[in-house]
Parts: structure tokens; C-alpha cells; sequence
């Protein structure tokens, strides 16, 4: 059982709550990779996508992704590119995206422009899994969780849990910890 951790944009593997997963789901025997992307604080796709292809070897059926914010997007556009037939375990995003609101400025207006105007072709990634777990918060300021909500279910046929009061679910929100990510990984796996 192999975890593949993708960070939100402007994250670290220090963020957030990824020490907290990464130690219980250790605990659990799983084995749990925190990638560090590229340029973080400017993300782009292709450097993503390109960094996910070199670091994942061989992706199967035992292999869980968790990304958080713009870490599904650079999920969905790997999976979007792999071979017909391969296969992973399953998929869990928190606070994912396709459209954002309220950005601080200019600069992340056009950093994030690529990102929310390149196609995700959803049917392949769809095809890589039935297991599709997304989370929203109820309070994101860059999510509108009810038109996520909506999206994910029809494009992915993805499970929608959404949690009250999370914001972005970051630190600076007080986010350190997200049992809901362990609740619906055990349920995948069983």
C-alpha cells in the first residue's frame, strides 16, 4: 500500500496536515510519500505533471493519491496522461478546484490562469479508479464548495463530503488534522 501526497501551491511537506496523515497512516503500516513540487509559490502544470511522472514509478492498483487545492489538479492531469489500462487504488482531494474566487492579486490571477483554463480530460481520469473521495468546506474563500459539489459528482462520479467550518484547510486555519482523509482511505482499501 502505497500513499502519493500532493501539496496545496505555496505548500511544503511541512504543511498543513500532511505530518499528521503521514504519521498515522505510518502507524498503519502504509507507506506515505510527501512530494515536494517545483516552485512551488508559481506552480505550473507541465513542471508538475512532469515532476509526478519521474517520481511515480509504475502506479497500480495498491497506489492512493491525496492532493490538496491545486496538488488534484496536478493529480487528475498525471492520471489524465497514463497508459488505457493502468489502474490506481483511489483518489482523495481536499479543497480540489476548477474555478477560484477571490485571489489575492494580479500575480496568482495569472499563475492560476493556466490551471483553470487547460481542459482536464475527466473521462480518463475517471477511468484510472472508481474510488473518488472529495472534500469541501462549507467556509472555503477560494472554493465555492456548492458548485464543486455539483461538478466532481457529474464529472468524476466522485463521493462529496463536506465538512463545516474548514476553510481551505490549511494551518493558518487552524487545520492540522483531517480524520475524514483516514476514515475514507480504510473504507477504500477494504
Amino acid at each position: 500500500m502505497k500513499i502519493i501526497l500532493v501539496h496545496r501551491w505555496d505548500g511544503t511537506p511541512r504543511s498543513d496536515w500532511y505530518p499528521w496523515l503521514k504519521q498515522e497512516l505510518e502507524k498503519r503500516k502504509w507507506k506515505v510519500v510527501i512530494l515536494r513540487m517545483p516552485n512551488t509559490s508559481e506552480p505550473k502544470i507541465d513542471a508538475w505533471v512532469n515532476y509526478l511522472k519521474k517520481i511515480v514509478e509504475n502506479p497500480d492498483e495498491e497506489m492512493y493519491f491525496i492532493g490538496h487545492s491545486i496538488g488534484c489538479q496536478a493529480i487528475m492531469r498525471y492520471l489524465a496522461q497514463l497508459p488505457p489500462r493502468t489502474k490506481v487504488g483511489g483518489l482523495i482531494f481536499v479543497a480540489g478546484w476548477l474555478k477560484l474566487q477571490n485571489l489575492e492579486d494580479d500575480d496568482a490571477e495569472a499563475i492560476a490562469k493556466p490551471w483553470l483554463e487547460t481542459p482536464i480530460d475527466f473521462s480518463k481520469v475517471k477511468e484510472k479508479t472508481k474510488n473518488i473521495i472529495v472534500i469541501l468546506s462549507n467556509n472555503d474563500p477560494y472554493v465555492d464548495y456548492k458548485e464543486h459539489k455539483n461538478v466532481f459528482m457529474e464529472k468524476l462520479n466522485a463521493k462529496i463530503i463536506v465538512e463545516k467550518g474548514k476553510g481551505h484547510f490549511t494551518e493558518e486555519e487552524g487545520v492540522t488534522k483531517i480524520p475524514e482523509v483516514i476514515k475514507e482511505l480504510q473504507l477504500m482499501i477494504k
